[in-house]
């Protein structure tokens, strides 16, 4: 019992270890684009 907890211990710090990794290297950035939409305002 304690080899299975071992071994998920190890799989959560690898796949953590993994998403950090993804996160620092990966090009996460949003894509900018130019949006126009017309306004229609009700000025009484």
């Amino acid at each position: 019992m304690v080899r299975i907890i071992k071994v998920l211990v190890v799989l959560a710090m690898l796949g953590f270890i993994g998403l950090t990794g993804y996160a620092y290297l990966a090009d996460l950035s949003p894509t900018a684009s130019e949006v126009k939409l017309p306004v229609t305002l009700h000025a009484d």
